[in-house]
């Protein structure tokens, strides 16, 4: 088993993360192209604890491995599957994601888990742990270069990730402050008209 962490640091406050993460895949993100689909599965809060629990399905359409094609032949779709539950606690002020791939898995098991936490009011930190196993037979070299290319590939997606994030982040934080002036301006517009009305009454 082979191990990937990373640790990040958002210059945007927990609230702030915390709601653009669910925008992690839209079109403001352009370095997440190769996340085709991301459904729903289920979501419920806890009464007792206000811990929103959220299970997705993400689809994701990007070239296998050359190392995994040769293993299966050569013929594989390039469509994959990943299952993610995530907690939001506005307790602890902790988002955590859990995600294990489904696609693959009698070959290799990936499980990941991220966290958002807040450093301070204006900075979020997101660790990044994955724990990545080839299940594959054969000889112990083959099953480290196996889970040594993964390890290469969530280090180079976890560079594209925080740019596409970052970009998320930016336009959220944007779009949040036009919609507050667009509510500010209709309110002053508001108690303008009303103002007129009493003088001419």
């Amino acid at each position: 088993m082979k191990v990937f962490s990373n640790t990040e640091t958002f210059d945007y406050s927990w609230e702030e993360v915390s709601t653009a993460n669910w925008r992690k895949y839209c079109p403001w993100n352009d370095k997440s192209t190769h996340v085709v689909a991301v459904d729903t599965v289920s979501r419920t809060v806890d009464p007792a604890t206000g811990i929103l629990r959220t299970e997705r399905l993400i689809t994701c359409k990007q070239s296998a491995p050359d190392w995994l094609k040769s293993v299966m032949g050569g013929c594989m779709a390039d469509e994959s599957h990943v299952f993610e539950t995530s907690y939001v606690d506005p307790a602890t002020r902790t988002v955590t994601m859990v995600s294990a791939n489904l696609t693959w898995s009698n070959l290799i098991n990936v499980e990941e888990t991220v966290v958002y936490r807040p450093l301070n009011e204006h900075q979020t930190q997101f660790k990044q742990e994955a724990k990545i196993t080839a299940l594959c037979g054969g000889w112990q070299r083959i099953k480290n270069n196996i889970e040594d290319s993964l390890v290469k590939r969530f280090r180079e997606n976890a560079i594209k990730g925080k740019e596409g994030f970052e970009a998320v982040l930016e336009m959220s934080r944007r779009v949040f402050a036009e919609e507050r002036e667009r509510e500010k301006m209709s309110t002053i517009r508001a108690q303008a008209g009303h103002i007129r009305m009493a003088h001419a009454s």
